[in-house]
């Protein structure tokens, strides 16, 4: 008799843990896509698994935790994306051009990897709350990023606070109309959301 390696079974289990975990989220991000946010339920989920539902609650207590597991991996996805962009820029019309044809491209394929053949579509990304902390860490990132350029160029009127949101929102709201065309053409979104922003910086008598 062949007594069972601890360590490979070990192994094991934490492999299968990571399958039913990430069958779960892929599924979730499907139904959120098609269904909104408020649309689904856990029943739902579950149906787009092969798991029982017994073994979605050994993982998650409820469609909302699911959601929050899902606004973390979207937003840690991101965040690498603009920390390329804070890098790369050379001017703050620069950055703010380049965060947002980032973030209008991560939209869209995030939009790509949550819908199943024939879904309608409303983006996951869009209905991400502004409370999380990974949401709020992200928030000061570019709160940050804002206030350092317009110092840097001698812009430092505005409230980097309000812009910040004021981007942000401009993202967001523009993100749900893009998704909703076809095809999508995030270039678009992203000149008009940055034109947007920027006239309304200028406007204020900080770009002279």
């Amino acid at each position: 008799m062949t007594l069972a390696d601890p360590i490979e079974d070990s192994g094991k289990r934490a492999r299968v843990k990571a399958a039913n975990r990430q069958s779960i989220l892929d599924a979730a991000r499907s139904v959120f896509a098609e269904l909104g946010y408020e649309g689904a339920t856990v029943r739902d989920i579950i149906r787009r698994t092969n798991l029982a539902s017994g073994t979605f609650y050994n993982y998650f207590k409820s469609k909302e935790e699911v959601f929050q597991a899902l606004t973390a991996d979207s937003i840690g996805r991101f965040r690498p994306v603009l920390a390329h962009v804070r890098q790369s820029s050379t001017s703050f019309e620069d950055y703010i051009r380049g965060a947002y044809n980032a973030y209008f491209a991560f939209v869209a394929d995030e939009s790509r990897r949550g819908l199943s053949p024939g879904a309608d579509g409303h983006s996951l990304i869009s209905e991400i709350r502004v409370d999380p902390p990974e949401m709020k860490a992200v928030f000061e990132e570019i709160r940050t990023d804002i206030e350092r350029a317009l110092a840097e160029q001698g812009r430092s009127g505005l409230d980097a606070e309000y812009l910040t949101a004021a981007a942000i929102g401009i993202a967001r709201e523009l993100a749900t109309h893009m998704l909703a065309r076809q095809p999508i053409d995030v270039d678009d979104a992203g000149r008009f959301a940055a034109d947007i922003f920027l006239n309304g910086v200028c406007s204020s008598g900080e770009c002279g």
